[in-house]
């Protein structure tokens, strides 16, 4: 038995809440959710991301959307759109980037797609560049190619959760039984979700199912862009290829995992997320006639990419302890028990090339 402060979240009592809605309202409802009211990153905030982490990171995807640009011929228009754009530092790079390479500068345009007001402030701080656009949806982008690039963007995308009993499926939800505790329930699945997680064989022998249904709409709508424009999508998140058949939602606040009795005691002010199955994703690609690399780590893309001689470059104007410093973050990027084996690195994609850089 949890307390929760149901009102401002707009959470109805005694009616049950899939935890995708759930997490959804805690995290997006306007004024008071997690991403409309606070900034989570960095040292003061909830978690630090590899773009916030260290600018190689961020250098690194830079040059491999300019080699892409270039195994696509070098097209007068390019168009690159980051999902979920955190604290704006990526784009900011990337931008900086570009002034190296006064051709594909000419022709790249750049989209950032923001669901919170909030961090599109903090996003418009960092960034001041005519060529950048916040967009709400993809209508705007007409003509291609165009990249899609999202780090811990699916991640933070709510998901659904399900048991298989004997073949039948029952969704797990939260239910304020009086005006101020909450309890954990299952109910009968929805056919039409189940008809779903029935159409995907990675899923078709868990016992516990977590099911990204808002995350698949998202890519759906990013997949018919790429099918129409040709493209792709370039995701970096942690997760796993196997599941274990277990709940993998997780909340962190002040740099550190919470128990979800804390996150109950502290709801708004704590990040949800969960990890995602790349298995799932890869075949949902399938599934939509796009051609997928390998999926493989974060340390064996970004070491494939040329990090460490990135890295030899930099050091030589560095001082001591800057090279301390980046020789942290490098480890923090690539080390296995770190984020180098956990996350993971998936590259779906619509032409006729097949020699994209960081796979082989």
């Amino acid at each position: 038995m949890m307390k929760i402060n149901h009102k401002i979240f707009n959470i109805k009592p005694k009616s049950p809440i899939p935890i995708d809605e759930f997490i959804e309202k805690i995290l997006y409802e306007p004024k008071v959710g997690y991403y409309a009211s606070k900034d989570p990153f960095g040292k003061k905030g909830d978690f630090i991301t590899s773009p916030t982490i260290s600018n190689l990171f961020s250098e690194i995807i830079s040059l491999w959307l300019i080699s892409t640009w270039e195994k696509m011929g070098e097209p007068k228009k390019f168009n690159f759109v980051e999902l979920g754009p955190g604290d704006g530092s990526l784009t900011k790079v990337f931008i900086d980037t570009l002034k190296k390479f006064p051709k594909i500068e000419k022709a790249t345009n750049i989209y950032l797609y923001e669901k919170s007001n909030f961090l599109k402030k903090l996003q418009k701080k960092k960034i001041d560049n005519r060529k950048v656009k916040w967009i709400k949806n993809f209508n705007s982008i007409k003509s291609g190619p165009v990249i899609f690039f999202g780090n811990e963007f699916f991640d933070a995308i709510p998901i659904k959760q399900f048991t298989n009993q004997s073949n039948k499926f029952f969704e797990r939800c939260y239910s304020l039984k009086s005006e101020d505790n909450i309890s954990e329930i299952f109910i009968k699945g929805n056919n039409q979700d189940i008809d779903q997680i029935r159409s995907f064989e990675t899923l078709k022998k868990l016992k516990f199912i977590e099911y990204p249904k808002k995350g698949l709409l998202e890519l759906s709508k990013i997949i018919t862009k790429i099918s129409k424009l040709s493209g792709g999508i370039l995701l970096i998140d942690y997760g796993y290829l196997v599941s274990n058949n277990s709940n993998t939602i997780q909340a962190v606040m002040g740099n550190e995992k919470i128990s979800m009795r804390t996150l109950f005691n502290n709801l708004g002010k704590a990040d949800i997320t969960s990890l995602v199955n790349f298995s799932l994703l890869k075949e949902f690609f399938v599934q939509n006639n796009l051609r997928v690399k390998r999926i493989v780590s974060q340390k064996f893309f970004l070491e494939r990419m040329g990090i460490f001689e990135r890295a030899k470059i930099l050091e030589k104007k560095m001082t001591t302890k800057q090279k301390k410093y980046m020789t942290e973050t490098l480890s923090r990027l690539l080390e296995k028990n770190q984020m180098g084996e956990l996350f993971k690195v998936v590259f779906a994609y619509n032409y006729k090339n097949n020699n994209f850089f960081g796979f082989e």
